[in-house]
């Protein structure tokens, strides 16, 4: 397995919380916690601050995805999923949390809220014709393959 060596720098309101990291030597993404504690209520989102910037190498972003547990559990998820933060920002990153459950939910401070994963990136070129090819599909949209 390949890795790749991701710069990050500590914000003072990240002070005492951990860096993102992998829970288990399996896991494809590393943790990532609250730097602030909020009540979330049903139907609210809320950029959710990590207290944490990073500096990802060229030719690759890093993914902002939900955590299974918290979706499951309490139905709060990520918007935007998954997030993508390019090579060049060095904000602050942050996580968009929405609340579609249908109680308040408290994000505590230190609480595990998302999970970061590292991605190669393709670019591509796009090259504008009169006509594109044929597919057994077709201009089939949404739902066109079946149920």
């Amino acid at each position: 397995m390949s890795e790749i060596a991701i710069a990050v720098r500590r914000l003072p309101h990240g002070e005492g919380l951990p860096l993102p990291a992998y829970a288990t030597q399996g896991a494809a993404g590393m943790d990532i916690v609250a730097a602030e504690s909020l009540t979330l209520e049903p139907g609210s989102r809320h950029a959710v601050a990590t207290g944490f910037a990073i500096a990802i190498p060229p030719g690759f972003e890093v993914q902002v995805r939900p955590r299974s547990g918290l979706a499951l559990n309490h139905g709060v998820t990520c918007l935007n999923t998954p997030g993508t933060i390019d090579e060049d920002y060095r904000g602050e990153v942050k996580v968009i949390l929405a609340n579609l459950g249908d109680r308040p939910f408290e994000v505590l401070r230190g609480e595990r809220i998302a999970q970061l994963v590292p991605a190669a990136v393709q670019r591509a070129t796009l090259q504008e014709v009169e006509m594109l090819d044929e597919t057994a599909r077709g201009a089939g949209g949404f739902g066109s393959t079946g149920q």
